[in-house]
C-alpha cells in the first residue's frame, strides 16, 4: 500500500511511479476528492478514460470507485487518446473528466489529466485536491454514483472527418510509438482519404520500439527512414496519449511545433483577422512577426498545457500552441489540445500543395538548440531562477521578458532559461541567425548561471 505523497501533485496534472508513489489506493482517494470537487461546482457526472499503459486498468477501476463513493456518476470511455476524454466533456453532457495517462513518461509512470467543470485544472486547484484527501474523514456519500461505459470512437472520428476536408489524396507515414493514438490514427486518416503506412500503431504499454515522444529527434528516426524507403509524402508522429503532434518532411527535416504554428496561424487568421494567437515562451522569434504579417496579434505566454488552455479561454483566441507540441484549436474545434485533430488540420492545409515538404521547409527558421536541461536538487531550480531574475545582467540593451523564467531577446536571436514545473530542472533553449551568434548568447547565459550557481553542470 503506497502512502499519499504530495510530490505527485504537479503543476498541470498528477503523476507518479507505479507502486512507489501511485497505486489503486491513491487513485481511489484522488477519484473521491475530484468527485467532491465536481459536486461542489454542481457537476454530477465525470467522464474517464485511459491510455495503453499496463497499470491503466487497475488505476481506472479504483478511480471510478472513488468517484462513485463521492456520489458522482462515471462514464467510462475505456482505452482512448487523452483528447477523446476532453471531447467527451464537450459532447456527453458532463463537463468534467479524468484521463489516466503517463503521457510520454517511461512505462512505470502513470497519472491523471483533469478537466473540472470545463476547465483544465492546474496549480492551486491540483494542490486543493491533495488537501481535500488529507482533510477527508473517510466517509462515502449516502448515494453511490452510477457507472456506465460508452464507446466514443465513432462519434469522435466522424466529427473530425466531417470537419476537415483534404484537397487531394495523400500518402502519409504515421508513427504512434506504441502509444494509444495507434488505436485511432490509421482509421482517422484513412477515413479522410489518406493512404497510411502505419509504424508502431499496436498499443503496447511496454513501448518496445522507441519512446513515444516526438519532441526528441531520436524518436523520429524510424519515421525519417520510412519516408526515405517508401513513396509516402509526409510523416506524422504522436506522443503516448495522443495530445501532441510531430511532423517530418519527405527529406527528413523535423518541423517543430513553433513552425507548425505558422501554418496553422495563417490558416486560422484567414477566417479570424485581427485575433490574438497564443504561443509559449519556448517558441521561435520568427513566430510573432509571422502572426503580425498574417493579420493577427501575437501573444507570448507561460509554458504548460493547462495554463495555455486557461489563457485561451480568457482571451477568446482562436488558436494557441506550445513548443512541446500541444496545439489548441478554438477555430472549428473546442479549444483543447489534440494531436490527432492537429494532424488532420495540417493535412488539410498541405494537400492544397503539390509539394507539401517544400512548403514546410520554406517556413522561416534559425539555428536553434533543442530543450537543454540543467539538473538540480529538488527545489533548487526555483532558488536559482529567483537569483537569475534579480541579479542577472546581460550586456547591451536587450529586451528581457519575465512572464515565465527569463527570455532575453537580441537583435540576432534569443536565449531562454525557465524553471520546469514538473521536475527539478532549469530548461533552456537558444536560437540565433548564425552559429557565432548562438555561441555568444549561450556564453552570456553560461556566465550569469555560473554567477548564480558556481558548481552548475551546464549542458552546453
Amino acid at each position: 500500500m503506497v502512502s499519499l505523497s504530495k510530490t505527485i501533485f504537479k503543476a498541470y496534472d498528477i503523476r507518479g511511479i507505479i507502486d512507489k508513489t501511485l497505486d489503486a489506493g491513491v487513485a481511489r482517494q484522488i477519484g473521491q476528492a475530484f468527485g467532491q470537487a465536481a459536486l461542489a461546482k454542481g457537476e454530477t457526472k465525470v467522464v474517464i478514460g485511459r491510455d495503453g499503459r499496463l497499470s491503466g486498468p487497475v488505476l481506472t477501476a479504483a478511480l471510478a470507485e472513488g468517484l462513485q463513493a463521492a456520489g458522482v456518476d462515471v462514464i467510462d470511455l475505456g482505452v482512448v487518446a487523452t483528447p477523446m476524454v476532453y471531447f467527451g466533456t464537450n459532447v456527453l453532457g458532463a463537463a468534467s473528466g479524468i484521463m489516466v495517462t503517463g503521457s510520454h513518461n517511461p512505462p512505470d509512470y502513470n497519472g491523471f489529466k483533469m478537466v473540472l467543470a470545463g476547465e483544465a485544472i492546474h496549480g492551486e486547484a491540483i494542490t486543493a485536491l491533495y488537501q481535500r484527501i488529507v482533510d477527508h474523514d473517510g466517509s462515502s456519500a449516502a448515494n453511490k454514483g452510477a457507472y456506465s461505459t460508452h464507446d466514443i470512437r465513432a462519434q469522435y472520428l466522424e466529427r473530425i472527418i466531417g470537419d476537415v476536408k483534404l484537397a487531394r489524396p495523400i500518402k502519409i507515414a504515421v508513427d504512434c510509438g506504441n502509444g494509444v493514438a495507434g488505436a485511432f490514427a490509421g482509421d482517422l486518416f484513412r477515413g479522410m482519404g489518406c493512404d497510411v503506412v502505419e509504424l508502431f500503431c499496436e498499443v503496447d504499454g511496454n513501448f518496445p520500439n522507441h519512446h513515444p515522444d516526438p519532441a526528441h529527434p531520436e524518436n523520429l528516426q524510424d519515421l525519417i527512414r520510412c519516408l526515405q524507403e517508401t513513396d509516402a509524402e509526409l510523416g506524422i508522429a504522436f506522443d503516448g496519449d495522443g495530445d501532441r503532434l510531430g511532423v517530418v518532411t519527405k527529406d527528413g527535416q523535423i518541423i517543430y511545433p513553433d513552425r507548425q504554428m505558422m501554418l496553422f496561424a495563417a490558416d486560422v487568421l484567414s477566417r479570424h483577422p485581427g485575433e490574438q494567437i497564443l504561443y509559449d515562451v519556448k517558441c521561435t522569434r520568427h513566430l510573432a512577426p509571422w502572426i503580425s504579417k498574417h493579420g493577427g496579434v501575437p501573444l507570448m505566454y507561460k509554458t504548460g498545457h493547462s495554463l495555455v488552455k486557461a489563457k485561451l479561454r480568457e482571451t477568446g483566441a482562436p488558436l494557441g500552441g506550445e513548443m512541446s507540441g500541444h496545439i489548441f484549436f478554438k477555430d472549428r474545434w473546442y479549444g483543447f489540445d489534440d494531436g490527432l485533430y492537429s494532424g488532420a488540420r495540417l493535412l488539410e492545409i498541405l494537400t492544397r500543395e503539390a509539394d507539401p515538404s517544400k512548403l514546410l521547409n520554406s517556413l522561416p527558421q534559425s539555428d536553434s538548440t533543442p530543450e537543454l536541461h540543467l539538473h538540480l536538487n529538488e527545489g533548487e531550480n526555483v532558488i536559482v531562477m529567483d537569483k537569475l531574475r534579480s541579479d542577472a545582467k546581460f550586456p547591451g540593451n536587450q529586451q528581457i521578458i519575465t512572464i515565465d523564467g527569463l527570455r532575453v531577446e537580441y537583435e540576432d536571436g534569443f536565449g531562454l532559461a525557465r524553471s520546469s514545473n514538473t521536475t527539478p530542472v532549469i530548461v533552456m533553449r537558444f536560437e540565433a541567425e548564425t552559429p557565432a551568434a548562438l555561441a555568444r548568447i549561450q556564453g552570456q547565459f553560461k556566465s550569469v548561471i555560473l554567477a548564480a550557481k558556481p558548481d552548475a553542470e551546464l549542458p552546453f
